[in-house]
């Protein structure tokens, strides 16, 4: 959305069309020409340029803006682009714009670059505070609360066009938040001419411009948007702001491998960019959800989406350069040990790595496609099955919104479903249809880049067949129902998982969770398919093994002895061991009375005062200073520590709890 505002705006300074001098270049859309020079790309094709072209022939510089954004392709892009400017394009200009960043750090990064400030011509904004606290996150306060943020959000909307002129703009974490606001407003009794209208990413390009556009004659516009508009775009008209002071912002925890997106406060940094919108046109108003006594207690700016991100993408792009090591390069902020070491870990496991960290051909391969590395792999292992069709459709569906609404969602955590509605001529009356004509493009797309044709008339192959292709982009969370049967399942990673509500898949023994909500100690499963075991069989026999144990089960108060089938940490199959060695049921026996208390053995009276006459003696002896270390220690602890020399030859044969009743 912003590169193509962009774009517009230049070409229209220049009065030409986009696609003349200036042009614009995304990952599924681009407007350039050979009269071209200015492009306007994205983050993400600043990468794939780079990679394809270090030198970066015919490009004389390289202009970052809004950088204090810190998105991690733009920090990444910044890292290739000095590297690319040291060793192989000495002449090309770099230029890192910002209205907030800490402008010193940024030019010591650029080799102590000449800084310029360009004041801007702002108006003056006055602001109102409207909370009693920090911003309200959703879970501090329930649906109905009064202070749920969407409902003070609204109410200051409705209060902002009674006291003012102009049109609004209103920032909300996402489209979620954006949809029941819009909902509430249009349930209100709004005054004559006033038109809401939704701004964020995922938007079609009609919608969008709708939204940019100029209210027409006589008319108000209350735009309800995402960040995407708090820096890079300009809305005509606006004087204006509301501010939630909520963000939707993803982290990612290198333990569970899994990314959550969560919604939490802006900074003080982002606030004030958001309210500088009500200025640039003329004198305006911002309405803040906060009180002004909470507003310092906001963190001055915000964080760096590298230190908290998935960096499988951004590992993959390190190794398609040729490093191994990310201190090679010049961070503002580097690659966090723990996230790159658990990327790295994940890229090997998918093969794109080799054992020494260098990139393999099929890595190659995968960062070509500029798709993240899970649906990279599952991609090319797809093509050569001869199902990239379905694969195709498949990360689609992944990489875009849900094409599921509400109550359907959240009932049916079936990919299969969203499959057979991206393929059906009519969508369901629930379907996202927006987000449905994106992914059918997407579909078309990836499975263009991933070297094959649109599916069109030919076989698509078959929706059963998803879970296999799935699985190869996320083995890891390959998951093996629990006993009990409600719901529950263990993953290949070690983690647990369940359905959040009665779903058809919690009946299955094998499924493959593609999507997480990991809050809670059992992960929710959000979008699944179902494996079978001819599935792991087929494509994962290599990760298959069969591994011999002999331990003492608390649970059983046994030893168990059994031949398991193993998928990482992922257990699919029992068999006890026919034949148990004897040495190992012995040590496994002593563990369990370790664990039960050697009170578990069966004492008789005699035993335990001659234990007590014994002990008794020792510490007399010991007062005395007269050699009391000649008697034995035989409190429960000493024999305890020693079982090996005076209980193991008596436990032939002995392996329930029950048996220790055989002992002598």
């Amino acid at each position: 959305l912003a590169a193509r505002a962009c774009a517009e705006r230049m070409a229209q300074s220049l009065g030409e069309s986009v696609g003349r001098t200036v042009g614009y270049r995304m990952r599924f859309d681009s407007r350039v020409s050979s009269a071209t020079r200015i492009e306007v790309v994205t983050e993400g094709v600043l990468t794939r340029l780079l990679q394809g072209d270090p030198a970066l022939e015919g490009v004389a510089a390289l202009i970052f803006d809004e950088f204090h954004e810190r998105s991690l392709q733009a920090d990444l892009g910044l890292a290739l682009s000095l590297d690319a400017r040291e060793h192989l394009a000495p002449e090309l200009r770099l230029l890192v714009m910002s209205a907030t960043l800490d402008g010193a750090a940024v030019a010591s990064l650029l080799g102590d670059a000449p800084r310029v400030s360009a004041p801007g011509q702002l108006h003056p904004v006055e602001t109102r505070y409207a909370g009693s606290g920090p911003p309200a996150l959703p879970d501090a306060a329930g649906a109905g609360a009064q202070h749920a943020p969407e409902r003070l959000v609204s109410q200051l909307i409705l209060r902002a066009l009674r006291e003012e002129r102009g049109d609004v703009l209103a920032f909300l974490p996402g489209a979620r938040e954006i949809r029941r606001v819009h909902s509430s407003l249009a349930a209100a009794q709004l005054p004559a001419g006033v038109q809401v209208l939704p701004l964020f990413g995922d938007l079609p390009g009609e919608q969008q411009d709708a939204a940019l556009a100029p209210a027409s004659a006589g008319a108000r516009k209350v735009v309800l948007a995402t960040n995407i508009a708090e820096t890079s775009l300009t809305i005509p008209g606006v004087r204006v702001v509301v501010d939630s002071g909520l963000a939707r912002r993803a982290s990612f925890d290198p333990v569970s491998g899994m990314s959550l997106l969560t919604t939490r406060r802006i900074s003080r940094a982002s606030a004030d960019q958001r309210r500088g919108r009500a200025g640039r046109l003329e004198p305006g108003v911002c309405y803040r959800a906060w009180s002004e006594g909470a507003h310092p207690s906001l963190a001055p700016y915000t964080p760096p989406e590298i230190v908290d991100a998935d960096l499988a993408p951004l590992a993959l792009e390190l190794a398609s350069w040729g490093v191994r090591d990310a201190a090679a390069l010049r961070w503002l902020d580097s690659p966090p040990a723990a996230q790159l070491a658990s990327a790295r870990q994940l890229l090997e496991r998918l093969g794109a790595l080799d054992d020494g960290g260098r990139i393999t051909a099929h890595g190659r391969e995968m960062a070509r496609l500029g798709a993240h590395p899970r649906l990279a792999h599952m991609l090319l292992r797809a093509r050569s099955l001869g199902q990239l069709p379905l694969a195709a459709q498949l990360a689609a569906l992944l990489t875009e919104r849900d094409l599921l609404r509400g109550i359907a969602a959240a009932s049916d955590a079936d990919i299969r479903t969203r499959l057979e509605i991206l393929r059906a001529e009519e969508g369901a009356p629930v379907t996202d249809r927006p987000a449905l004509q994106r992914a059918r493009r997407a579909a078309r797309d990836l499975e263009r880049q991933a070297g094959g044709q649109s599916a069109g008339g030919r076989d698509q192959g078959t929706v059963g067949d998803a879970g296999p292709l799935l699985a190869f982009a996320y083995p890891d969370r390959i998951g093996r129902a629990r006993a009990g049967g409600d719901g529950r399942f263990a993953l290949a990673n070690g983690r647990g998982a369940a359905f959040g509500s009665p779903q058809a898949l919690a009946r299955r023994e094998l499924i493959v969770a593609v999507d997480l909500d990991d809050r809670e100690r059992d992960a929710r499963i959000l979008l699944a398919a179902p494996l079978e075991r001819r599935d792991l069989s087929e494509h994962f026999a290599e990760r298959l093994r069969w591994r011999e144990s002999v331990h003492w089960s608390a649970r059983e108060q046994a030893v168990i002895a059994q031949r398991t089938l193993e998928l990482d940490a992922l257990t699919l199959e029992e068999k006890p061991l026919a034949e148990v060695p004897a040495e190992a049921a012995r040590r496994a026996m002593l563990a369990g009375v370790r664990e039960l208390g050697i009170e578990a053995l069966p004492w008789e009276r005699e035993a335990r005062d001659l234990q007590a006459r014994i002990e008794f003696v020792r510490a007399a002896a010991g007062a005395a200073e007269t050699g009391g270390g000649a008697w034995p220690a035989v409190s429960d602890a000493a024999l305890a520590d020693t079982l090996e020399s005076w209980l193991a030859p008596w436990l032939e044969g002995i392996t329930r709890r029950e048996h220790l009743s055989r002992v002598p």
